[in-house]
């Protein structure tokens, strides 16, 4: 790459990078506070409408992203938009699967890092979304216990709590170890899991990386790869279970490559 194009695609780096976060401060701020706002107040269903908030807003960050991304193309697997009353598994690539993830789903919760509860604002927004905390420390045992003890309600009334096993992004495209929690509140609530996978955001926005990478080739894809039904795995060990899950993701990622 020569210099000149060098240059041209920092300029372009940073601008679609300070673009997008100008849309989630002053997008927020201008246009979707009141909503969240008059959601607080007014909503009989108070969770439900900050997830529907929290889809829209995300939804129109991703239709920035595809129209000011130079070289980007996304494919979302059409099966997925179906999915409901289930526990769905990823594999995680970049801060910006969770992002994908609630743009696909309108009724969705999810696990979030404890300490993101305690950010002004941003744990507001989580909390009222009654997504979960990732551990019970500080004040958050209370809240944890509730989410889940009212799981099972909210996944059999059509919800999807899409969880990223590994519990951190992978910084060199291989699958981490998974961690039990998903796939136990899978059992807990009798319900299936539905596994998915995730490619290429880290090749936009790389863990490490501040700005996002444009101006090359990039396919980014969600697809769907398989169903653990609870009757014909729940009867085995839950380790067992969190290896198949992890095996099929492995499995698509070396079709994918060879």
């Amino acid at each position: 790459m020569t210099i000149c194009r060098k240059y041209f695609k920092f300029i372009v780096d940073v601008s679609v990078t300070i673009i997008l976060w100008i849309y989630f401060t002053l997008g927020f701020v201008i246009f979707f506070s009141p909503f969240y706002g008059a959601a607080y107040l007014f909503s009989k269903e108070r969770q439900r409408s900050f997830q529907k908030l929290n889809h829209r807003f995300l939804k129109g960050f991703l239709w920035l992203l595809r129209r000011i991304t130079p070289g980007l193309t996304l494919y979302f697997d059409e099966r997925i938009l179906d999915l409901q009353a289930c526990v769905i598994v990823s594999n995680h690539r970049s801060y910006l699967d969770p992002l994908i993830m609630i743009t696909l789903f309108d009724k969705q919760s999810t696990i979030v890092k404890s300490n993101f509860f305690h950010v002004p604002v941003f744990g507001w927004i989580v909390k009222t979304a009654g997504y979960l905390p990732s551990n019970r420390s500080g004040n958050l045992g209370a809240l944890l216990i509730r989410r889940v003890k009212h799981m099972r309600d909210y996944l059999l009334g059509g919800g999807v709590l899409f969880v990223f096993p590994e519990g951190t992004r992978s910084r060199d495209g291989r699958i981490g170890q998974f961690n039990k929690g998903a796939f136990k509140l899978a059992r807990r609530c009798n319900v299936p899991i539905e596994v998915l996978c995730i490619t290429n955001t880290d090749k936009l926005f790389t863990p490490g990386r501040f700005l996002f990478n444009t101006c090359v080739d990039n396919r980014i894809e969600v697809r769907w790869i398989g169903r653990i039904s609870p009757e014909k795995n729940y009867q085995t060990p839950v380790d067992e279970t969190m290896i198949k899950a992890r095996e099929m993701i492995e499995n698509h990622l070396k079709t994918r490559s060879a």
